[in-house]
């Protein structure tokens, strides 16, 4: 575990593009994926934003994912996928459809958060975000708070953003990314703790000052959702790719409370680049391996979304009137 992020996982690129100031507060994470990865979705809440979801269902043709868009703008940012597959098209990345190599369809699930009151009206992400989130996306140190889809985002009374980390796992390396915009608070205000901090690793959050915080009036609006991303290095297929999505929605449930709301559009995307085998082909214990080992997988897919979000939440910065956890816990914030 070198970054704490989702870039653990080899060979997964993560870029973000953001917009801040003169009437600007909102961004575009993407997510870049080897060749031949698969995917699947769990969409949780009443009040989703979300493209080329269906495609990721198992009994579906197409088995490979290029690319994940997460971004904010509501629908309107579902427009940043489209200058993702700009730039895949034209790097030849993508499902063959013809004989020539570059006779492509990118594939390019998309996810969008509701920031659109951080920001003066008309000023959302279109393809260009996607463009330019592509073009910088590396695999190391992920930035996390408001940068990229996290950037206007809001969690209950408090600022939102981006947040990621990694664990391993019987050699496996899992990762997760979350954009956190919740309508449910993510802080237990009477000691100042996060809901889901004792998921973290040995000193990963800091101290907690177990004392109460008053928590800012925000007014609601009553739209919301928190976006993200799992991915692991291991030989999944589809349906064994939902499984881990589900379980990243029960680390959401251990860091948002209430989750999951009518007004929440909770997506999650989990992917598997496949570089290494689930489980030995010729296991005693047969197929049973297989289920063992993706058990594991998705009990530290849980935990590892659950530390992501808390990680989004701590590093969120004051933005566009809204004030962050270190506003409330100054002293306490690491």
């Amino acid at each position: 575990m070198t970054n704490n992020a989702l870039t653990d996982v080899p060979g997964v690129l993560v870029g973000h593009h953001q917009r801040i100031g003169s009437g600007w507060a909102t961004g575009t994470t993407v997510v870049l994926l080897p060749p031949g990865s698969t995917g699947a979705v769990d969409g949780r809440g009443g009040a989703p934003g979300t493209r080329e979801t269906d495609l990721l269902a198992p009994e579906n043709m197409v088995q490979q994912v290029d690319a994940v868009c997460l971004s904010g703008g509501s629908a309107y940012g579902l427009a940043a996928a489209d200058g993702v597959m700009s730039w895949l098209s034209s790097r030849e990345r993508g499902f063959r459809v013809g004989a020539a190599s570059y006779e492509v369809v990118p594939i390019v699930p998309a996810a969008v958060l509701f920031d659109l009151p951080r920001g003066e009206w008309g000023n959302r992400p279109s393809a260009s975000f996607g463009t330019a989130a592509c073009d910088v996306a590396a695999d190391g140190p992920v930035a996390q708070g408001c940068v990229g889809a996290g950037t206007g985002a809001k969690v209950g009374s408090l600022k939102g953003g981006v947040g990621t980390a990694s664990a391993v796992v019987s050699g496996f390396t899992v990762g997760a990314l979350a954009a956190v915009n919740a309508s449910g608070e993510a802080v237990d205000a009477s000691s100042g703790r996060p809901w889901a901090h004792d998921f973290g690793l040995p000193g990963e959050f800091g101290s907690w000052p177990d004392r109460p915080g008053v928590l800012p009036d925000v007014s609601a609006t009553g739209l919301n959702t928190t976006i993200g991303v799992v991915a692991v290095d291991a030989d999944l297929s589809k349906a064994e790719c939902r499984r881990l999505a589900v379980a990243a929605q029960d680390g959401l449930a251990r860091a948002v409370r209430p989750a999951h709301s009518m007004f929440d559009g909770d997506t999650v995307f989990a992917v598997a680049t496949r570089a290494r085998p689930l489980a030995p082909p010729d296991s005693p214990l047969g197929p049973m391996a297989r289920a063992l080992a993706l058990n594991e997988l998705c009990a530290a897919t849980a935990e590892v979304f659950a530390r992501a979000v808390v990680h989004g939440v701590l590093a969120a910065t004051p933005l566009a009137g809204l004030q962050s956890y270190r506003d409330v816990w100054p002293a306490d914030a690491r």
